[in-house]
């Protein structure tokens, strides 16, 4: 029996559960402006998945790569969840909320 596929869709699930929890908390504490760092870390990781052997290294790269180049979209689509009260907004940094154009509920 061989275990790769199955052990490569678990990383994939949990790589990509981790992401969530990171983009919210993101967009909470700091907003859109780290969203250059996640497209940094995802070409890094993408790049990096064509360079390593082990196909198990290079998978989850590569997932971790396009999860996090997918969060980008994710933390500008959890500002608007913010801005329609479907998540708390961090009282910190009520001003940015307040002065946004995109306001449509």
């Amino acid at each position: 029996m061989y275990f790769t596929g199955i052990t490569i869709a678990v990383m994939t699930f949990l790589t990509i559960g981790i992401w969530h929890p990171i983009v919210i908390k993101t967009e909470y504490y700091w907003g859109t402006r780290p969203w250059i760092l996640y497209l940094l870390i995802g070409i890094v990781c993408c790049l990096a998945a064509l360079f390593v052997e082990n196909v198990y290294i290079s998978s989850f790269l590569g997932v971790f790569g396009a999860s996090s180049l997918w969060g980008i979209g994710e933390l500008f689509s959890q500002r608007k969840r913010v801005l329609k009260g479907w998540f708390p907004m961090n009282p910190k940094r009520r001003h940015e909320y307040e002065n946004s154009s995109d306001t449509s509920r």
